[in-house]
């Protein structure tokens, strides 16, 4: 029963293609199992980059630090008696706080943040053989299906890290490269997932997920209090990050041959912004946003431990999976990456490469057209037991986009190397 609970909370907390299915209820027909999971991750680091004098507060910076994150991960797992499936399931995440000021317990923050927010929280209902549909805040087809990013070595997540050795780095790469960002799961959204088929000795699945607009649960009303802001189809000034009418798919078909694990899968993500009541975008879009349309590829296997994996998104979007303004590049990102299993032992490493229009305004000369960045990750892990893993870290990032503002680097050189623990529950 242990191993069940646990299995049933790793949905929620590692990235890639382990969001693939709702948590399997653990409970017999007619019976309801409550599981309050969660992890603890803690280490230290140093860091170096080509910016590092001050930050933007005109703080100096020390190059030693320490980082950290805490999930909890409440939820129930249950099955009817005619054998339907159901269950509800949260992830909660610590907020964060003004550098060198410990946040006070006692402070329930502004609009109802407090020290412990919702990051995910969803419901699911479903039986194996007619598939499953969530409704909430929750991951859909493009974040579910991702295949080939590999992030189950260091911190488990490398340059994707909310509290990781990551938010070290002074100034940080941007993460489009990984579907699982917080910009597409935080919202609320109806999502199918079908059963697999048997197909060409394998087993072929699909996923479709629908969101109105970008709010989450119990968001979206403007400051008089009213309901416009979450049904708002138009805003003044524009906006890169909301959306509406948001819909994503995806198909992915896995297989086995020989003593190789293979999967393929490829997905598509299409949302329209906000538009104009007044025609102004702003001077950082004066022509409008173009909508958001990506499309991504997958692939990768297994054999004796070792997992290889490629993946690649292009198309129309910003880092975030922000709107990019209409008359700028296309996006266009890829990872590849490996890792090793042996016994309590792991090991791994990735390399990505992305392009994008970064600060580009179209009819400015102030940034060049286009953004490059690179990141190397690389990472070892020793799991004493399968609550307790110790890791290493290695991280390695470049941003480059020529600029004529003074004061402001083009090429930004940054790594960190750290080491922690993980404690799951």
């Amino acid at each position: 029963m242990r191993k069940l609970l646990l299995a049933s909370a790793a949905a929620l907390f590692v990235g890639g293609a382990a969001f693939a299915q709702p948590a399997k209820p653990v409970a017999a027909p007619g019976t309801v199992v409550v599981h309050l999971n969660g992890y603890f991750q803690y280490g230290i680091g140093a860091y170096g980059a080509s910016d590092m004098g001050s930050d933007a507060a005109g703080y100096k910076l020390n190059g030693v630090s320490t980082f950290g994150d805490f999930r909890l991960l409440p939820g129930f797992d249950a099955q009817t008696l005619n054998g339907i499936w159901y269950g509800v399931q949260f992830e909660l995440r610590t907020t964060t706080s003004n550098a060198g000021v410990r946040a006070n317990p006692s402070d329930t923050g502004t609009n109802g943040v407090g020290t412990l927010y919702i990051r995910r929280g969803y419901g699911y209902l479903g039986t194996p053989n007619y598939g499953f549909i969530r409704f909430g805040d929750t991951d859909s087809a493009f974040t579910l299906s991702q295949v080939g990013v590999i992030e189950n070595f260091g911190d488990g997540a490398q340059f994707n890290a909310d509290g990781g050795p990551y938010i070290m780095l002074p100034s940080v790469p941007g993460q489009f490269v990984y579907a699982d960002t917080s910009h597409l799961y935080t919202t609320g959204k109806f999502v199918y997932e079908s059963p697999a088929v048997e197909v060409l000795d394998g087993k072929l699945s699909g996923i479709i997920g629908f969101e109105p607009s970008s709010n989450g649960i119990k968001q979206g009303q403007d400051s008089a209090g009213s309901a416009n802001g979450s049904a708002a189809t138009s805003v003044a000034g524009g906006s890169p990050g909301r959306r509406r009418n948001t819909l994503d798919v995806s198909v992915s078909f896995g297989n086995d041959i020989d003593a190789f694990a293979n999967k393929i899968s490829v997905s598509y993500l299409h949302g329209a912004p906000l538009s104009s009541t007044n025609g102004s975008y702003g001077s950082s879009a004066p022509y409008g946003y173009d909508e958001l349309s990506v499309l991504q590829a997958g692939v990768q296997t297994t054999y004796a431990g070792l997992t290889v994996g490629a993946n690649v998104k292009a198309g129309q979007l910003e880092d975030g999976y922000y709107f990019k303004p209409k008359g700028a590049r296309n996006a266009l990102g890829y990872i590849v990456g490996a890792s090793y299993e042996n016994g309590p032992y792991t090991v791994g490493a990735s390399y990505f490469n992305q392009q994008s229009s970064g600060k580009y305004i179209p009819g400015s000369t102030a940034y060049a057209r286009t953004l490059s960045e690179e990141g190397i990750a690389a990472g070892a892990n020793y799991q004493l037991a399968k609550p307790i893993g110790f890791f290493v870290q290695y991280l390695y990032g470049q941003q480059h986009q020529p600029t004529t503002v003074t004061g402001v680097r083009s090429n930004v050189h940054e790594q960190v190397i750290a080491v922690g623990t993980t404690l799951k529950w």
